[in-house]
């Protein structure tokens, strides 16, 4: 059985430390630019945003493994990644209208790629569940979601190449791929804040994840002591729930 609450404590330390840390630059020491205060809201906004696309994908990973071995117990680590970045990219969404209101007077410009391209990927693992809960049988249940995720997944790096090949943008282009255009300060301050959420993604998995195991050990032991045969729920993570 594995045990998904090992070094959890640790972990969220480390997560408390980063996050309080990565607070304090963004106030105390990275500086404004010329949108004002509101662009502070940058180093939330952007690193749920990666961080959450950055889920997608390891789902869709963690999917394959299901696949490949049988083992639900990959299955349920794809349904909890999958879970966790879909809160993730709705604070992503928020984070970012509020500071489009603030920036560009509207809450949200539907000519923009990187905002629309964004929402689409968030719709289509919001009918990931939906899908996965309305098959009953736990086997072909798992075995569609898993492709499901795997199908989403590889969707998330082709629209962000495809994004990056418009022509039209009026998201600012402070990250690139040659080493973006934040100056030393605000890049320290984006980069603690981005090891900060992304341990908080970490942390929140792994507590869903032990929470789970924990419910489906629970119901393995109620069904050894009613005399049913437990051995599948023990050896094999049940559907998530």
């Amino acid at each position: 059985m594995t045990t998904y609450g090992r070094g959890l404590i640790g972990l969220s330390l480390a997560t408390v430390a980063t996050i309080t840390a990565a607070f304090a630059l963004v106030f105390f020491y990275a500086p404004l630019d010329v949108t004002g205060f509101i662009q502070k809201i940058f180093y939330l906004h952007v690193p749920l945003a990666i961080v959450s696309l950055c889920g997608f994908v390891l789902g869709g990973l963690l999917a394959i493994g299901h696949l490949r071995t049988g083992d639900r117990r990959w299955d349920m680590r794809s349904y909890v990644a999958i879970h966790m970045s879909l809160i993730f990219s709705v604070g992503a969404l928020i984070t970012g209208s509020i500071w489009a209101k603030a920036s560009w007077g509207h809450w949200w410009v539907w000519n923009e790629p990187t905002l629309v391209s964004f929402l689409i990927v968030v719709l289509l693992f919001a009918t990931y569940q939906p899908l996965r809960f309305s098959i009953e049988d736990p086997e072909r249940q798992a075995r569609y979601a898993s492709v499901f995720a795997i199908v989403a997944a590889a969707f998330v790096p082709l629209n962000f190449i495809a994004v990056r090949l418009a022509q039209q943008f009026v998201h600012p282009r402070v990250l690139t791929l040659g080493g973006g255009n934040l100056p030393a300060s605000m890049g320290l301050t984006f980069l603690v804040s981005l090891i900060g959420i992304a341990l908080l993604f970490a942390t929140l998995w792994k507590y869903e994840m032990a929470a789970k195991n924990a419910r489906m050990q629970t119901r393995a032991l109620r069904r050894m002591l009613r005399g049913e045969d437990a051995g599948p729920q023990l050896g094999r993570s049940a559907a998530p729930s």
